[in-house]
């Protein structure tokens, strides 16, 4: 059975037996026929990824693995805010009239700084301290700057990695101030379990534990049936991932470089109405 089946389960009940609604509240999202979208959310999901003893990915229902993982490599590694660079039409809502998302994302990687070392983007000074110094405790990302939010077409959900190298192992905490748990957990979690994996790989380290920190849980009233009947079916055992064993090289990995054997799964959750 697989572990992160069980973990979202958990999540989704806590969520559902003991969040908050904001019915009656004020809300910015709508529902396509232009209705609030209301959600019942809690504070301070914290959930923990082992990536050492199983992939995170969730059974109950298929996660797309090449669409995240070209998404993730779209905007870690190519560090890009250009649509036309990624594979997929999940950010064409976002699109500005030049085609991009503003400077959000892959942009804010992309920018770089001046260190004591040198200047490096956010994604090579990460890949230089886990080379030079894996034992350095401020090895952290921040896609949240404050002075580029207006030009930016989303402020960014997931926002932030903080790595941490203990022994032989890379661990990373995820830290999110939103989630959409129905349409996104599944898909954060096997993205950043991916670039965790991709980071330990380029370093010479193993991948560890994922830890990830949800500010705003939330379920949307238009899910809960859905997420009910989610929580009805029975997981799988966990499949493995495969990464081809000859790439180490951080911006060398492509999309068919990562696979799943065996992996079983539920039926595809249809309908899912999105609230912008």
């Amino acid at each position: 059975m697989s572990k992160a089946d069980n973990l979202f389960k958990a999540m989704c009940l806590d969520i559902l037996r003991e969040g908050v609604s904001d019915e009656g509240m004020t809300v910015r999202p709508r529902w396509e026929d232009g209705s609030p979208a209301h959600t019942i959310k809690k504070f301070g999901v914290v959930n923990r990824y082992d990536l050492s003893a199983e992939f995170p990915v969730l059974t109950l229902r298929k996660t797309n693995l090449r669409a995240a993982v070209d998404e993730i490599l779209w905007i870690w590694q190519k560090k890009s805010n250009r649509l036309s660079d990624l594979n997929s039409h999940i950010w064409d809502a976002w699109a500005d009239a030049e085609g991009t998302i503003g400077k959000a994302y892959g942009y804010q990687l992309g920018v770089r700084h001046q260190y004591k070392e040198g200047e490096f983007d956010q994604v090579d000074r990460v890949l230089h301290d886990l080379r030079h110094n894996p034992q350095s405790r401020r090895i952290m990302t921040n896609l949240y700057c404050h002075q580029d939010l207006h030009q930016m077409q989303l402020y960014p959900c997931a926002w932030g990695m903080t790595f941490n190298v203990t022994g032989k192992k890379l661990n990373a905490i995820l830290n999110q101030r939103s989630q959409d748990v129905l349409v996104a957990n599944h898909w954060n979690v096997v993205q950043y379990a991916v670039l965790l994996h991709m980071f330990a790989r380029s370093s010479g380290l193993e991948a560890g534990e994922l830890v990830h920190v949800i500010a705003d849980a939330h379920i949307y009233d238009r899910h809960v049936p859905l997420v009910l009947e989610l929580l009805e079916r029975e997981p799988f055992p966990a499949p493995v991932l495969r990464i081809s064993p000859d790439v180490t090289d951080f911006y060398a990995f492509r999309v068919d470089d990562f696979a799943l054997d065996d992996y079983r799964h539920g039926e595809p959750v249809k309908g899912i109405p999105i609230a912008v």
